[in-house]
């Protein structure tokens, strides 16, 4: 029935295929960029100190140049590194996985494994997605602010939470449909074998 299921859908596997694939790359790239953010904001932050340090040992007064609560700043450039790259590491197989039980299964067993594994990672998404989204809602409805020198709507820096779990729940329903199909799921790329509905 999901063979039949899938060739039904073929018509439009490839441009949603695209479309999926786009979306986890755009969502690596820009947590790569937050990672960026994060490198560029600490080396600034050093190389003030360093020169503020290098002026007192010459004897002339500091410039006193620092970066308002980069400490928060970074915070909230981590924060939505990490979620925003969930789906992209997801896809990559980059995400820490212990198969030495699931790998001596069979093709049956290992497949139904799969998917109660990618059932159960999908409700945790989806409850992450949810609980994520009512925080962000209520720091909105609110109006709360951050604390600190740099004072924004506590929304902003909370949002990329709910876009990386969103993003990563629609990944491990992509997965989903890809172990029903057959396949080996993409998250899987080390492990050997196959899996297939052909038994």
């Amino acid at each position: 029935m999901a063979v039949f299921y899938f060739k039904t859908l073929k018509g439009y596997e490839g441009s949603m295929r695209k479309f999926l694939d786009r979306l986890y790359k755009t969502s690596g790239v820009i947590a790569a960029l937050f990672l960026m953010g994060i490198c560029v904001v600490v080396s600034l932050q050093v190389l003030s100190t360093i020169l503020d340090n290098a002026l007192k040992a010459m004897g002339k007064e500091a410039l006193g140049l620092t970066i308002p609560s980069y400490g928060e700043i970074t915070g909230f450039f981590l924060v939505a590194a990490s979620f925003l790259a969930l789906a992209y590491t997801l896809r990559a197989g980059g995400h820490v996985r212990v198969n030495l039980f699931i790998s001596m299964l069979g093709t049956r067993p290992r497949r139904r494994i799969e998917l109660f594994n990618v059932t159960f990672a999908i409700i945790l998404a989806g409850m992450l997605t949810w609980f994520t989204a009512r925080m962000v809602y209520d720091a909105w409805r609110f109006n709360d602010l951050t604390s600190g020198a740099l004072v924004i709507a506590e929304w902003i820096p909370k949002t990329p939470m709910v876009i990386g779990s969103a993003i990563l729940l629609i990944a491990l329903i992509d997965e989903f449909f890809t172990i029903l199909s057959g396949k080996a799921p993409v998250y899987a790329k080390g492990d050997d074998g196959e899996l297939n509905l052909s038994e």
